[in-house]
């Protein structure tokens, strides 16, 4: 489960704590990921506010600790700022059990490198990457290499581009350039006149990399729970439609890698 103080100001930790007490679920069956840094009020990577950060979080959540502590898209911050003074004080969360790994996130993939190049060995965990390893676009692909080189675990969240792999479109609010959202509509349409769903195509393809740990995925439903577990059974089982994938990747092919 992965969720932050941010998202909905705090109320999305509230509700996963509430849900996880309520399922009874030991609490070895399960992994919570949440993060720190930012928050309602803005961003603070300060070491005296993510340490406070998790006592806050760990109460919402009604744990004893996360299993992985992520600094929440750290190209807003001072990349400095993460390096000698936030990853540090995630290190002492992490001698006290509190937290058993720590992480970063964000969309430039050059803020990983950044990163890892300055902190000692071994002392950040997990990154978590999203809308760059889809069809649109699969620019993560180039930084495996690097990353397994470092043992960090990869994280690839947004498979569906945040929207664009949707038969319903990205929110408005979207930032993909308008050629780019024409292109995915025109490949949603094509999946759809031929019987088939883009966002399982989508979701199938994110889960084709194996130097890839996670693919993080939302939902807001059941049916949408039940969609992606079946898609993720189907690939292992009768593997990807690639004929499908193919022509899908030939409409896009114009517009690849444009996400940013």
């Amino acid at each position: 489960f992965d969720t932050s103080p941010y998202y909905g100001g705090t109320l999305s930790e509230k509700m996963l704590g509430m849900a996880l007490k309520a399922s009874g679920v030991p609490r070895d069956q399960y992994v919570v990921s949440t993060k720190c840094g930012r928050y309602k009020e803005g961003f603070d990577f300060s070491a005296e506010r993510v340490t406070r950060s998790i006592d806050e979080s760990l109460e919402r959540l009604q744990l004893d600790y996360v299993d992985i502590l992520q600094c929440h898209d750290i190209e807003f911050g001072s990349l400095d700022q993460i390096v000698n003074e936030t990853i540090p004080a995630l290190l002492k969360l992490k001698q006290t059990g509190k937290i058993r790994f720590i992480g970063i996130t964000g969309l430039p993939l050059g803020i990983f490198t950044y990163v890892l190049d300055r902190v000692p060995p071994g002392s950040v965990d997990v990154v978590l990457s999203y809308c760059h390893f889809s069809i649109n676009d699969n620019t993560l692909e180039d930084l495996l290499p690097y990353l397994k080189s470092k043992g960090v675990g990869i994280i690839s969240a947004s498979p569906l581009a945040m929207g664009l792999l949707t038969e319903g479109g990205p929110p408005e609010w979207h930032p993909a350039p308008p050629e780019l959202k024409s292109a995915c509509q025109d490949a949603a349409a094509f999946c759809q006149k031929k019987g088939k769903n883009i966002s399982k195509l989508a979701m199938q393809y994110s889960l084709t990399n194996k130097d890839i740990s996670s693919v993080l995925v939302g939902m807001n439903s059941v049916k949408q729970v039940g969609e992606n577990v079946a898609a993720a059974i189907e690939l292992v089982s009768a593997g990807m439609d690639q004929e499908m994938l193919s022509e899908v990747e030939a409409i896009l092919k114009p517009v690849k890698n444009q996400s940013g």
